[in-house]
């Protein structure tokens, strides 16, 4: 049995040795070059001397960063991917709570990383130049077990603050068993890479393609923003396979691409993040009717997916999309307030239970203790579930259907966010008295309302991106006089959204 996923890297090296792994714009890497590499940078990084700590990696989308993750876990260490394009502000929240005993950055990034106060900086360019020391890493790997950390990533946090999913190697290897053996994947497939690696979506293609031999293509973020281009992208690297968020997929639509460039290679449409508007699915499948399309559903706290619907017939382009079944290997139970199990047709919180499911959240043990509890329906041995905080319902053909949020988290442009977080950002900009965000669902925004007449819509906006990333910017913000509340002293937020224009 493997119980990291180096042995699985390994064995996929020896069989596909000369094959493309992973590519990017400027370099393409090859299984046995990609895993040399690897192990170069987990040797110098031995002489940290320590093992089962966080190393930060600092580097843009690139093969850089993918055999930097690889050579942290070859040092015995495990991983968190830092934005290189977030404020310093919302990146030095992370470090607080992430404490890395080291950074590795690449010679592009170096200036930026050395504000990051690191007391151990590596640099990329440096490690892959150092001697493989077979020796260290296999005592290393002799002690390593499967549920150690392989890498911890941060989602956004209803404190505001960023909480950090761990993420063993034990749920990586389950989670990539199914996903490989469901969707077929195999030394065949191509991937075509939107994803950015600190989003849970990227594990299922990486380590996909790890586990089966497949080729991994980096596609160049900016042919996002011409889609011809990027439909010419995919058949020049004969790219079957693509997971996308559906944001990605509705531009490609919207803006008649797939009417000007066919796609004679692509035989598998993925997509995750947040819900896929019908209308612009219905031309993907008007166009690619041969194809696989596949709706996974999934916070990080289960590696990356716990329900999947397998597109089986048509749909009106006002209907929902069901969010599936449960994958093999996990369960979803769907638990009502009152701690009991909901009957078809009745509404629940979808729970999560199985080898999917993270180790908790990274140096915050109170928000682990509120999500990751005790089965309710299991009161004779231990047993963790995972609250995700979705309200579902299973229907007449015992799909489950997702209807929305127990609380303020909300899914835009791909990227889970809690609305808390951008609300904390907005409040500590001098001249804001107060602060509330609602989205509005209708036309996919995030609306902030404020108080505060010294500042003008402009400056805030420019105050908030120095804060913020780009996907969690307000989209429209509103100044108000004061705002409302309800009989609870509580604002409410139920009237700001019937304010928004």
């Amino acid at each position: 049995m493997n119980k990291s996923i180096l042995q699985i890297l390994e064995q996929t090296t020896e069989k596909y040795q000369d094959k493309i792994a992973f590519a990017d714009a400027k370099k393409e890497a090859t299984y046995e070059e990609f895993t040399k590499e690897a192990k170069q940078i987990g040797s110098e990084l031995t002489i940290l001397e320590k093992t089962k700590e966080p190393i930060a990696i600092y580097i843009d989308k690139t093969v850089a960063c993918l055999e930097s993750m690889m050579g942290v876990l070859y040092s015995g260490n495990f991983y968190t991917i830092l934005d290189t394009a977030s404020p310093q502000e919302r990146i030095q929240t992370i470090l607080n709570t992430l404490k890395p005993i080291a950074i590795v950055t690449d010679k592009k990034n170096l200036e930026k990383a050395k504000l990051l106060g690191a007391e151990n900086l590596f640099i990329y360019e440096d490690l892959i130049q150092k001697p493989i020391q077979e020796t260290k890493l296999m005592q290393i790997r002799d002690n390593m077990i499967d549920t150690d950390p392989m890498y911890i990533l941060f989602t956004s946090g209803s404190t505001g603050v960023p909480k950090g999913t761990v993420i063993s190697h034990r749920s990586v290897i389950a989670y990539s068993n199914w996903f490989t053996k469901t969707f077929e994947i195999n030394s065949n497939t191509i991937f075509g890479s939107q994803t950015p690696f600190y989003f849970s979506m990227s594990v299922s293609d990486i380590f996909g393609t790890i586990l089966t031999g497949a080729t991994f293509y980096i596609i160049p973020k900016m042919n996002f923003s011409f889609p011809v281009k990027l439909l010419q992208f995919l058949n020049e690297k004969k790219i079957n396979t693509i997971y996308w968020v559906p944001s990605a997929l509705s531009i490609v639509a919207n803006l008649k691409a797939l009417d000007e460039v066919e796609l004679p290679y692509l035989t598998k449409v993925l997509f995750a993040g947040e819900v896929m508007p019908i209308k612009q699915l219905n031309m993907w499948i008007e166009h690619l009717p041969n194809a696989v399309f596949a709706n996974l559903f999934g916070p990080t706290e289960t590696t990356d997916i716990c329900t999947y619907y397998v597109v089986d017939r048509k749909f009106k382009d006002n209907e929902s999309l069901p969010i599936g079944k449960h994958c093999d290997n996990c369960n979803v139970l769907i638990i009502k307030e009152d701690g009991t199990q909901a009957q078809k047709g009745e509404k629940g919180e979808l729970c999560v239970r199985g080898s999917f499911l993270a180790q908790g959240y990274y140096n915050n043990l109170e928000q682990t203790l509120k999500v990751f509890v005790q089965n309710p329906l299991n009161k004779s041995y231990p047993e963790i579930i995972y609250k995700t905080g979705d309200i579902v319902q299973e229907n007449e053909r015992g799909e489950l259907i997702y209807f929305s949020r127990k609380d303020f988290q909300i899914k835009h442009m791909g990227y889970r966010i809690e609305l808390g977080e951008i609300e904390t950002a907005v409040n500590a900009i001098e001249g804001i008295v107060l602060c509330a965000c609602v989205y509005d669902n209708v036309n996919s925004k995030i609306v902030l309302f404020y108080q505060g007449n010294e500042l003008d819509k402009k400056e805030l906006l420019e105050q908030a991106k120095k804060r913020l990333p780009n996907y969690m910017c307000p989209n429209e913000i509103i100044c108000l006089e004061k705002m409302p509340y309800n009989a609870n002293g509580k604002i409410d937020r139920k009237q700001l959204k019937e304010m928004i224009p």
